[in-house]
């Protein structure tokens, strides 16, 4: 296959305009180095945060834009110096995929917080190249900034984890939320929430899934794990849960109110917010200060958080729940996802399309 310091090109499935209509585009890889690995993409998962990149709805997009951002892929050929990875490993690729290395959240293994942070897509490397995600044939990341998945644990399931899962386990480690005996509340049902009620039950903890109407009632508590399930539109069972919970994970990626979900919170609750809005959320300081509340966020997790998160949900048998589509009916899940019509997460297998046409 050449040297791998060769610069090679790939086809992926790129937005062009603000329509984010993906079609197939051709494009030449970074120039690679000593450190990088050159991985064949199998899996990449569908987040919520791809949809307002492609659709430039936080406005800083630029096209074409090759997207995804949760990338399971086999190593094909590894820099001279790559130390952590052999060629035939199966690996995982994040949101990330460069940092600065010498500032204080670097050093002290907070890479995300990086405010030279180098994201997998919609960004440039150090040379000036366009980065691009995972909707392709292959990528070339920086050992760094890949992570191998433990044996026995299937790539597609893997997929959502690199950003859901990571996401909430994150906050649950630094926040010193990984005890046992905790009552947490999962707000919102999606991806991100989904994983977070069964990575929060894994660690012990008396979970209640909140969301707007009750329509997925069942599918909480029967086949999620969910402890109970709290209709945030129902003023009664809303005042009957007041001062209940010793966190929120927020995963709601829309505009809502913030005043019904603090009152649900005890003396020093946590409201951890992760949801990618554009609008600015609000608040009266009242329902804060009287119970010493905090609201919070948390951006993905670090590469140390990753690995320990891949291990916890192999020991623990975790598994998303997904729903597994080719290439070509990727604009088709876009516009499923737009509407919440997905349950809960969707995979493209990537390495099984014609990505060509």
């Amino acid at each position: 296959m050449g040297s791998l310091e060769e610069e090679r090109t790939t086809v992926g499935w790129a937005a062009r305009d603000s329509s984010g209509i993906l079609s197939p585009y051709t494009y030449s890889l970074r120039s690679t180095g000593p450190e990088d690995v050159y991985i064949k993409v199998l899996n990449c998962g569908i987040c919520h945060s791809d949809l307002h990149q492609i659709k430039n709805e936080l406005g800083q997009s630029n096209y074409p834009m090759v997207a995804g951002h949760e990338v399971v892929g086999e190593v094909l050929e590894v820099g001279s110096d790559v130390t952590k990875f052999k060629v035939g490993d199966l690996v995982g690729v994040g949101l990330l995929v460069g940092c600065c290395r010498n500032c204080s959240p670097c050093k002290t293994e907070n890479e995300q917080y990086c405010n030279k942070k180098i994201w997998s897509y919609n960004d440039t490397y150090s040379d000036g190249k366009p980065t691009q995600g995972g909707f392709a044939k292959a990528l070339v990341a920086d050992q760094k900034f890949v992570v191998k998945v433990p044996e026995g644990m299937e790539p597609e399931q893997v997929a959502p984890l690199l950003c859901a899962g990571v996401t909430i386990y994150s906050p649950l480690r630094h926040f010193g939320l990984d005890v046992s005996g905790l009552r947490g509340g999962i707000l919102g049902l999606g991806g991100v929430g989904h994983m977070g009620v069964k990575i929060a039950k894994a660690m012990g903890h008396h979970i209640t899934v909140i969301s707007s109407s009750d329509k997925k009632k069942k599918e909480a508590l029967e086949h999620i794990g969910a402890d109970e399930y709290l209709v945030s539109s129902d003023a009664t069972q809303m005042q009957e849960a007041m001062d209940s919970l010793d966190y929120i994970i927020d995963t709601i990626p829309v505009f809502h109110p913030l005043e019904p979900y603090l009152s649900l919170l005890k003396l020093d609750g946590k409201l951890i917010l992760m949801g990618v809005i554009n609008t600015p959320l609000q608040f009266v300081s009242p329902l804060v200060m009287l119970g010493r509340k905090t609201i919070t966020g948390s951006f993905v997790g670090s590469m140390k958080e990753m690995e320990e998160m891949l291990e916890f949900c192999k020991e623990k048998e975790l598994k998303s729940m997904i729903e597994v589509v080719k290439m070509d009916y990727i604009n088709e899940a876009f516009e499923r996802l737009e509407k919440n019509d997905v349950r809960y997460r969707f995979v493209v297998d990537v390495a099984g399309s014609n990505l060509d046409q």
